[in-house]
């Protein structure tokens, strides 16, 4: 077994052993969420109604209401964690809350792109080897799984 990659400290942080490729994709995808999430139209978006559904499918007038009082403070809570994690990517220790902010905005990149390639609870990597290689979901789900890989080992940190 490979030793983990996020691990708790006796001081109570946790040391981060990320190779420079994944740090790479940890300052780059914070940035493209945070681009989602200002630029982005949940009307139209599935992904971005998934990070902010609705307290009623059936009442507007409700669905209008919640959303007035809490969007904004779900925003702010979004942009807070993409904007931590892109800072931290590279640092050798972090803080509890920093950690939590990591888990906050993965969760959220992972929202977003199981929405965007129908990921199941059936859904595998065999579901996507058989497509082109340059076809976009190639890439996008070796990034869900990675995240997938790195949410669990964020889990475990933090549980440990």
């Amino acid at each position: 077994m490979a030793p983990a990659r996020i691990k708790r400290t006796r001081r109570g942080d946790f040391l981060v052993r990320l190779p420079a490729a994944e740090r790479e994709l940890l300052r780059r995808v914070p940035r493209e969420l945070r681009t989602l999430l200002t630029e982005g139209d949940p009307s139209r978006d599935p992904a971005l109604r998934r990070l902010f559904p609705p307290a009623s499918l059936e009442d507007e007038r409700l669905r209008a209401e919640f959303e007035r009082l809490t969007r904004h403070e779900l925003l702010a809570g979004r942009l807070a964690a993409a904007e931590t994690m892109e800072r931290t990517a590279d640092a050798g220790r972090l803080s509890e809350d920093e950690l939590l902010a990591w888990l906050s905005a993965i969760n959220d990149v992972r929202l977003v792109l199981g929405t965007r390639l129908d990921v199941t609870e059936e859904t595998t990597a065999e579901d996507f080897a058989e497509l082109p290689e340059d076809d976009e979901r190639v890439r996008m789900y070796a990034v869900y799984a990675y995240l997938t890989f790195l949410e669990d080992q964020v889990v475990e940190a933090l549980a440990g």
